[in-house]
């Protein structure tokens, strides 16, 4: 039950004002685009009705988001919340059927076919929710009745206690003869141990809503209630336990990364691709990802020679990675790094930078656990930095400063923070709010894409910077390789993280974190693929609109921003007013060498 990011985001999204036409425009003077009028308050609608009812068929101990590994959203566990999930769907279905096509403007029908796509995502993915729940069903017996106690909590009737003391009791009990059962079990489907796990941390969830509630205020349940409870949430979490081993001892490594994951197949692949509007095949994207690293050949090899090690270009990217700067200095390094790129951007006018984001971005450093599967940083908000702490190992400090050298650095620091991942939080969360289809291809792509752009505009002067901006840009074709490779049941872990050593040069440590990353955690198997296909993406619209002289540099980045996140080929159907109808597939063959 693998949820996409743009479904996440959807169901997620809050805060949704519609921001009025002037507002959206005013960072887009000359944009040849209309605000849409129709669809805002429907999708919204939605949003905060999902919002509404996810929070109240939660128990109250979850609707913080923590405690219990799952959040207010999280419908696996009760069966009431997902039939009114689903029930609140299709009601939305009906609703924008009965909206006219046709007769929307061209932003609304981009809505429109985006929302339409995430609705039928959102009831296939309840009603798989709800078979997963069914298949194991043998293993939570007890479940129901937990589940009908919470729904007299949520009105405040009084329970009797002794009968609460004594079922829960009952139920500890049946769950060390159900954990007995399972230890026999050779095994069990990946998904059903999956799925076992966020109902159990559900129950616990529920369990303590009632506990919360009666505890202190009902003198029976008082008297009656807390140590059995105190039980139960064990005997939960042993429970818990033992499927999270059984989970372990099915998904056993294939090779000696002690990397484990789930190879999605081929169709799958090929299914995600088209939900994404990306009308490839993972052959295709394979054999574009190899064209671009032959282009990253060549101009590794001229700076290689520049440098003076001729043809040896892993001696120069050796080179490069030893002018890293000192322990306690990496934030310095950033920070001039940022200031570089923020005042190229200017100096060029390519976006609008509202001063408020160039205020208030900040920094905050990873910690040790965070690097095994981010070995580079990460951004947003703040810029959180990797760089080595005294707890790490010699060789695991040496690997990670080489990795984060100033020159590797200078391509991802704008990545990052603006015009990437910061700047796109700061104006989404400004312009059409109620705009939330988010897909890596955008998120990824556009932060990607600036990579691209800057070296057309030739940022990197020295060779040793250049070297770093082919250094990442080579990372992401071997991510688009190693990731549909994996995902295809071609390669394993360890051929991943060999290639990545190999070919493109990485520290073996930040390789395996990188490949670690990838595959481990339900990550979406397509996201290390949408960096650089979404930022061709956006940089083929580029050369549609700007280099084609409709719109200057300026005006499409910040058209791009002003439209909120969503498929790129949505973002061009906009700005060009490609022809769009209401069963709309996906068609943009972007790519062009």
């Amino acid at each position: 039950m693998k949820i996409s990011p743009s479904v996440l985001l959807l169901l997620l999204a809050c805060n949704c004002i519609v921001v009025a036409p002037q507002q959206i425009t005013a960072q887009v003077s000359n944009a040849s685009f209309v605000p849409c009028q129709e669809m805002p308050s429907l999708i919204q609608g939605y949003n905060v009705d999902n919002r509404t009812l996810s929070r109240y068929y939660s128990p109250t101990s979850s609707r913080g988001g923590g405690g219990f590994g799952g959040g207010a959203d999280a419908s696996i566990g009760s069966p009431e919340k997902n039939k009114r999930l689903q029930q609140l769907v299709q009601d939305y279905q009906k609703k924008l059927a009965a909206v006219s096509f046709n007769n929307l403007s061209q932003e609304c029908k981009a809505d429109y076919i985006l929302f339409k796509r995430d609705l039928a995502e959102r009831l296939q993915q309840l009603k798989n929710e709800e078979a997963e729940v069914t298949k194991i069903q043998a293993w939570i017996p007890f479940a129901p009745k937990v589940y009908a106690l919470e729904q007299l909590r949520r009105r405040g009737i009084q329970p009797k206690a002794e009968e609460v003391a004594r079922d829960w009791s009952a139920i500890t009990q049946e769950i060390k003869s159900l954990q007995a059962k399972l230890k026999q079990e050779k095994s069990v489907d990946p998904e059903s141990v999956y799925t076992a796990g966020e109902v159990i941390n559900n129950l616990r969830a529920t369990v303590q809503s009632i506990q919360d509630f009666y505890n202190g205020y009902d003198p029976m349940f008082t008297w009656w209630v807390p140590t059995v409870q105190k039980t139960l949430d064990e005997a939960l979490v042993a429970y818990a336990a033992a499927f999270k081993a059984k989970a372990n001892s099915a998904f056993t490594a294939t090779d000696n990364s002690g990397i484990v994951g789930v190879q999605v197949g081929r169709d799958e692949l090929i299914k995600q691709l088209q939900r994404e509007m990306i009308p490839y095949t993972p052959e295709e994207l394979i054999e574009i990802a190899n064209k671009e690293f032959a282009w990253c050949d060549a101009e590794m090899l001229k700076a290689s020679r520049e440098m003076g090690f001729g043809d040896n270009w892993k001696a120069a990217l050796e080179k490069v990675k030893n002018l890293y700067v000192p322990p306690g200095k990496q934030p310095e390094a950033i920070l001039k790094l940022y200031t570089e790129s923020i005042d190229f951007l200017k100096k060029n006018q390519l976006l609008t930078i509202p001063p408020l984001a160039e205020e208030t971005w900040g920094m905050m450093m990873m910690s040790p656990e965070r690097q095994l599967v981010n070995p580079f940083f990460t951004g947003g908000a703040d810029i959180t930095i990797s760089y080595p702490t005294n707890t790490m190992s010699y060789e695991d400090r040496m690997m990670s400063m080489r990795g984060n050298n100033p020159h590797f650095s200078k391509a991802t620091v704008h990545h990052e923070l603006i015009a990437g991942h910061n700047l796109q939080q700061f104006v989404n969360s400004r312009t059409r709010t109620y705009r939330n289809f988010g897909t890596p291809f955008w998120t990824e792509g556009w932060a990607l894409y600036w990579e691209l752009i800057l070296w057309d505009q030739q940022f990197a002067k020295i060779p040793e910077d250049r070297i770093g901006m082919l250094f990442w840009h080579m990372h992401r074709c071997a991510r688009i390789i190693f990731s549909l490779n994996y995902h295809m049941k071609k390669w394993t872990p360890q051929q991943c993280i060999d290639f990545l050593v190999d070919r493109v040069g990485h520290e073996r440590a930040n390789a395996e974190g990188e490949v670690r990353r990838s595959f481990v955690g339900r990550y979406p198997p397509l996201y290390q693929l949408a960096y650089l296909t979404g930022g061709r993406q956006f940089y083929a619209l580029k050369k549609e609109l700007v280099d084609g002289g409709k719109m200057s540099y300026k005006q499409y980045h910040d058209a791009v921003l002003s439209l909120n996140a969503m498929p790129v080929e949505m973002v061009r159907a906009i700005l060009t007013k490609q022809p769009l109808t209401e069963n709309f597939t996906t068609n943009w063959r972007f790519y062009n060498e």
